[in-house]
């Protein structure tokens, strides 16, 4: 059973921006890649996931990729999350690949235990469209979705995108499950999950990209002047 796993990524710079108020365009934009690294590394040693495309247009993107043997695929003519997703998934269904393990590049506490979780949910001896869903923490956004074949439903990221996808998943027929991993489920979007992670990494001593840059900017637990750092 192949399950190939989909990183959209728009680009580096300028990544964050519900974090300008904490974070300066430099370190916003070094935050982002040492997520996305970590996450790359994740789907690149997990034995669950079979091969990685991360779909850009960006060029650094596209050398951060190559340089973990994953390939680059560009974004549809139609930009957005949606489309990029839709296209790869009806690309991969036309090569016979059995699942896509679709996650974004902000989640930076993903492990490979994770992923092998995800992966392995799928019903083995069934023939039916599957789907399975982890949603971010509030429950709100879909932060890693399995949906076997690759083109079995339509996508609906956005707001509220984790009960969006769930009656997507009924419309059509496709039986699924929702799995609640609290790392998966830790997006970096907001000034209150950057704390977040600050918090887990420091009591957790996980020696991830994200980790030592956060450690370069003084960005740790009980660390008060982080949410006063401006542009300069």
């Amino acid at each position: 059973m192949s399950v190939v796993a989909v990183l959209p990524i728009k680009q580096l710079a300028n990544a964050k921006q519900r974090l300008r108020g904490v974070l300066s365009d430099e370190q916003r934009r070094g935050l982002f890649k040492a997520m996305v690294q970590d996450v790359l590394e994740a789907v690149t040693v997990c034995p669950s996931i079979d091969r990685a495309i991360v779909v850009t247009s960006d060029e650094e993107v596209s050398e951060l990729a190559h340089y973990y043997g994953v390939e680059v695929r560009p974004e549809p003519e139609i930009s957005g999350l949606i489309p990029a997703v839709t296209a790869t998934g009806e690309a991969l269904a036309e090569e016979g690949v059995r699942a896509m393990l679709f996650l974004p590049g902000d989640v930076p506490l993903v492990s490979v235990e994770d992923l092998e979780m995800v992966a392995d949910g799928l019903l083995p001896a069934s023939e039916d469209p599957q789907m399975i869903i982890v949603p971010a923490e509030d429950l709100g956004g879909t932060n890693c979705l399995l949906v076997a074949p690759p083109n079995a439903m339509t996508f609906g990221f956005g707001v509220d995108s984790y009960r969006r996808h769930e009656k997507l998943a009924e419309a059509v027929g496709v039986h699924h499950q929702t799995m609640m991993l609290a790392s998966i489920g830790l997006d970096v979007d907001e000034p209150h999950d950057l704390d977040a992670l600050v918090e887990y990494l420091g009591n957790d001593g996980m020696d991830t990209h994200s980790y030592r840059f956060l450690r370069t900017i003084g960005a740790e637990p009980g660390f008060e002047p982080m949410n006063r750092v401006v542009d300069q």
